[in-house]
């Protein structure tokens, strides 16, 4: 198969013959570093690269390497040779393994995002892997690596066409990639400042005060050396969350909404409309400063993965203004159910009391909680949950209704005795972790009744997995001005609230 032909037919194919060499290139380095080690040596030191004591060990130590090195490419040959994949009868299958086969395949109404990531090496030979998320598959259904950046992107146009429902089932039919309109781009400016205002640098701040005061107290300088280690932690971190960050843009698409970012490593996430199980704004005290708030969501299958791989991939804005908070809700929800969305929205962001209609913490349960009892609370709307919480931190939680999956309510001795509840919400897994805190119980056990019957009727109404069969053209809301997207890029608006 050539790389231009056609990956839709529903035959087997195989991926771009340099896929084993991308994938397994530390390993052929390692190789050939373990047995070479004092070649190389020799050669950077400018001297021979065959010493004095060249003997017969160091004969076969070299044929040796050899022969470990010519079975590494063997394998990686074969690895190539045996892994083929499908998209046919709704299904997109992969085989893998030629002494242990493995098939692994998923629907594609079940696809719950497709991204596209490219490391630095599959960059430089213009290739990417695909990976499918699957509802209820825990971890990645399908990983592909690797393609060419063009054939990848027709399979994702291809696969996302036919899991939303405008194209048949015809296994010769290539559903060209959708139109995007760019909505958001991270200036590197706003990303190096919302670093440096994080939690992080708050805790390390408060660790050097306190470590100088210690050193002054017992004039010991001990104190200070332990500083270190949590520089170079810091330090990690930062270029982590810089490198994913990096470039971040946004923008929708009939197929979802597109997510782009990376430096070194980078990644194009699409999440198709109303896959999002719950949403979380969350904004840190230093931010509140700037005016500037993040944003988190639930995904079918992107909780499973390891923590640092998680967390930047169910990061649906990494920081932003509540202008774009508003853009990227009206995105996840196209329908908010109220007839106020802006104030309803606000009030959940940085609101106190009963404003826009939110329920909190009864007065007389203030002692549990001092400082945020005024800002727990509640509200729901004709499509969703909306929970807030957290008077420095702020935080508002967005469950759409028929994505509850149960409901629990929780209450220990003390909630009791001041007649509290806490009301869990649970999704699929990820960093959203719907809670009600410490409502008045009535109105907990009213809400855990009520939420019941409205997952219930809103599961009713979403008869199919195919999101655009169910969707009018117009259900996408209009994007600003690329003019709008530039100018709001270069100002800042602080929230003072």
């Amino acid at each position: 198969m050539t790389q231009e032909q056609t990956v839709v037919d529903g035959d087997w194919h195989r991926v771009h013959p340099a896929s084993p060499f991308v994938r397994g290139w530390v390993a052929l380095a390692a190789i050939v570093y373990f047995f070479g080690r004092d070649t190389f040596e020799r050669a950077l030191q400018g001297r021979g690269t065959i010493g004095d004591n060249f003997n017969e060990r160091t004969l076969w130590l070299l044929a040796g390497g050899g022969v470990v090195l010519l079975l590494a490419l063997g394998s990686f040959l074969l690895s190539w040779y045996f892994t083929r994949y499908q998209l046919a009868e709704g299904y997109v299958r992969v085989n893998t393994g030629f002494l242990f086969k493995q098939q692994r395949q998923a629907r594609l109404d079940r696809v719950q995002a497709i991204d596209i990531v490219q490391p630095l090496l599959a960059r430089i030979f213009g290739l990417a892997e695909l990976k499918f998320e699957v509802a209820d598959a825990g971890h990645s259904a399908v990983r592909l690596s690797y393609l060419r950046l063009a054939q990848a992107k027709q399979l994702r146009a291809t696969i996302l066409g036919r899991a939303a429902g405008i194209a048949d089932g015809s296994e010769t039919v290539e559903v060209p990639e959708a139109p995007e309109q760019v909505v958001l781009y991270l200036p590197p400016g706003r990303l190096v400042g919302s670093l440096i205002l994080s939690e992080q640098s708050f805790f390390i701040v408060l660790s050097a005060i306190a470590s100088v005061l210690l050193s002054v107290l017992t004039e010991s300088r001990a104190f200070i050396l332990y500083l270190i280690p949590a520089i170079l932690g810091l330090g990690t971190a930062y270029w982590r969350s810089f490198n994913t960050g990096y470039n971040f843009t946004a923008a929708i698409s009939p197929d979802g909404i597109r997510l782009r970012y990376g430096l070194l490593d980078t990644r194009a996430q699409t999440v198709p409309p109303g896959r999002i199980q719950a949403l979380k704004v969350t904004q840190p005290p230093l931010w509140r400063i700037l005016g500037w708030y993040r944003i988190h969501v639930n995904v079918a299958g992107y909780g499973e993965h390891r923590r640092s791989e998680g967390e930047h991939r169910t990061m649906l804005l990494p920081v932003g203004r509540k202008s774009e908070v508003m853009m990227m809700l009206s995105l996840v929800l196209p329908d908010p159910g109220t007839a106020d969305p802006e104030r309803v929205f606000t009030a959940g962001l940085t609101g106190l009391d009963s404003e826009a209609g939110f329920v909190t913490t009864p007065r007389r349960a203030w002692i549990l909680s001092p400082l945020g009892w005024r800002r727990n609370g509640f509200l729901s709307t004709e499509t969703a949950l909306l929970l807030r919480s957290g008077r420095l931190w702020r935080k508002l939680v967005v469950v759409p209704h028929q994505r509850t999956q149960s409901i629990a309510l929780h209450q220990g001795p003390l909630a009791r005795l001041f007649g509290v509840a806490d009301l869990v919400l649970h999704t699929t897994p990820g960093p959203v972790a719907p809670r009600l805190i410490q409502a008045a119980t009535e109105q907990a056990v009213g809400v855990f009744d009520q939420q019941a019957a409205r997952a219930r009727k809103a599961r009713k109404l979403q008869s199919s997995e195919q999101w655009l069969a169910q969707l009018p053209p117009t259900a996408l809301p209009a994007p600003p001005s690329t003019h709008a997207i530039q100018h709001a890029s270069t100002q800042e608006e602080p929230d003072h609230g």
